[in-house]
């Protein structure tokens, strides 16, 4: 650097003389160090020498800076200079015939007092440029001050300090894997060739964060009509974000907040919400998703529609009655809405309300009477149920369909007698025997024997009455047959024996007969005489 104020033009005109020629008469000025890199308020020593012939010379140093002679000799002396802050050309100078005069550089080395990387984007769109800049103020010498840009470790660019302050910038296209990276500056103060090293200093990192956003809007998934103090479910989701983790995602129902829960997965995130509409917000409100990641934001709208719509009113003008009893039955649902009301009977046309009437009977009991409202809302139709029983009281019924009255069974089957008595409230039945007023078990399964057989009087009581049928329990066994059987085979052996021995002795008899009638002719035919010729 130059001096701080110029010195008069007559010495250094000398001092470039002086270094250039010779002294007269063979005399001259030496310096030593001619070259000095010292600190910045350093100090540094000067020996400034001269050769004369035949006398002593004078010796001095020409200087602004603070000088203190420190040694002397015949010919030499040493000064020291100290607080030096710049640059700087003193000039040894001796006078033995004549002046002469010789100058030292004196360079003066030190570091920056600031290195700075300007501050980043808070979010930075991957794909986009991104300009690094980097500011250094103070260093020197400059000529060995050089300005390195950096990602981590890796040397984005390297360039001299120029300038004061100086500047040092670097355009570098943002991806993904620049997320979360740290950005730095760093000064290298190169003065190896000087004997000394290499001095570096940095900068405080910077963090960048890079961000993808897509262009399309969220997906907003909700029921078009909700049920006021019924919960529904809401969910909301994008795809193609990064990081998807840092997304901030806002649901609201014509402003007001719904606190979704947020989960991600790579790329994607799903935000979920269950809500319950209040009676207030009854009418058509907006449902409103929000996705927020770095400075930008994307959203989706949709109409949702929240009624009310309670159940209709069905209603019995008694819902027990006894038998032929006029009984009425009503429904009614909110204004708009139609009914339909049905029960085993012809179905009405649709109205707000409606009506019918029956003479209940016998078959009517249990009977169950639907009533559906339909109510349109937002285009769609909405249905509400509601369901009544009648019950009609009746006395004890026991019909030829339900209890058969004859029973033929095989002894040794399984069976299960049935008998059923029909009644509101239900009868309590019981089948005894004629003669010995033994029960008949009905209902069980159990195999039949010759025993259960015989004529019943079935009777079914209820508060209501009571009602009697005869059953008859017929049962078919077998006879044992195999002693008889053996009785007339030996019955008909022993008559056909008999009668072969009496066809037998017959006969012999007859045969006996027979000879001895031969041999009574026989001998009346040796006893007669024989006739004279």
């Amino acid at each position: 650097m130059a001096l701080g104020t110029a010195r008069p033009a007559l010495p250094a005109l000398l001092a470039l003389i002086g270094a250039l020629l010779p002294g007269l008469g063979g005399a001259q000025t030496s310096v030593h160090p001619l070259e000095a890199i010292i600190p910045r308020g350093g100090s540094v020593q000067v020996n400034c020498s001269a050769s004369c012939d035949h006398r002593r010379p004078v010796l001095g140093l020409e200087t602004q800076l603070t000088k203190k002679e420190v040694a002397q000799g015949d010919n030499w002396k040493i000064f020291e200079l100290s607080g030096v802050q710049e640059d700087s050309t003193p000039i040894c100078f001796s006078y033995c015939q004549a002046q002469t005069m010789v100058s030292m550089s004196l360079t003066v080395y030190w570091f920056p007092e600031r290195v700075e990387l300007a501050p980043l984007p808070r979010w930075q769109p991957v794909g986009e440029n991104l300009t690094l800049r980097c500011q250094v103020a103070g260093g020197a010498p400059r000529t060995n001050l050089t300005v390195v840009l950096l990602r981590g470790e890796e040397e984005l660019s390297r360039e001299p300090a120029v300038g004061e302050p100086a500047e040092a910038t670097v355009t570098v296209l943002a991806g993904r894997d620049d997320h979360l990276a740290n950005f730095s500056c760093r000064t290298e103060l190169d003065l190896r060739s000087r004997g000394l090293g290499l001095f570096q200093n940095s900068s405080a990192p910077r963090q960048l964060r890079t961000f993808v956003l897509p262009a399309t809007h969220p997906n907003l998934a909700t029921p078009s009509v909700v049920e006021a103090g019924t919960e529904w479910p809401v969910n909301c989701t994008m795809d193609g974000l990064f990081p998807a983790s840092e997304a901030e995602v806002r649901l609201e129902l014509s402003g007001r907040n719904l606190h979704p829960t947020v989960t991600h997965n790579n790329d994607s995130l799903l935000a979920t919400a269950h809500d319950k509409a209040n009676m207030e917000e009854e009418g058509t409100r907006q449902l409103s998703c929000v996705v927020t990641l770095g400075h930008q934001s994307r959203w989706w709208q949709e109409n949702v529609t929240i009624y009310s719509f309670p159940a209709p009113n069905l209603t019995l003008s008694e819902p027990e009655v006894s038998e032929q009893t006029v009984v009425t039955v009503e429904c009614e649902a909110r204004a708009g809405a139609l009914v339909m009301l049905s029960g085993g009977v012809p179905a009405r046309l649709p109205g707000p309300r409606a009506q019918l009437q029956l003479n209940a009977s016998a078959e009517d009991n249990g009977r169950i009477f639907f009533c559906s409202a339909l109510l349109e809302v937002a285009g769609q139709v909405l249905h509400k149920n509601q369901t009544r029983e009648l019950r009609v009281l009746y006395g004890p019924r026991l019909d030829k369909r339900d209890c058969l009255g004859n029973w033929t069974w095989q002894e040794g089957s399984q069976q299960t007698l049935t008998c059923q008595a029909w009644g509101n409230p239900v009868p309590e039945l019981k089948c005894r025997r004629k003669g010995d007023n033994a029960l008949l078990p009905i209902g069980d399964l159990r195999p039949v024997t010759r025993e259960v057989a015989g004529t019943y009087l079935c009777q079914a009581r209820s508060p209501r009455g009571e009602v009697t049928r005869e059953v008859v329990v017929n049962v078919i066994y077998h006879r044992n047959y195999i002693l008889t059987t053996i009785l007339v085979t030996v019955a008909f052996t022993i008559g056909a024996a008999g009668l072969a021995a009496y066809f037998y002795n017959r006969q012999r008899k007859i045969q006996k007969y027979k000879l001895q009638k031969a041999q009574e002719a026989a001998a009346m035919k040796l006893n007669t005489p024989a006739t004279p010729p």
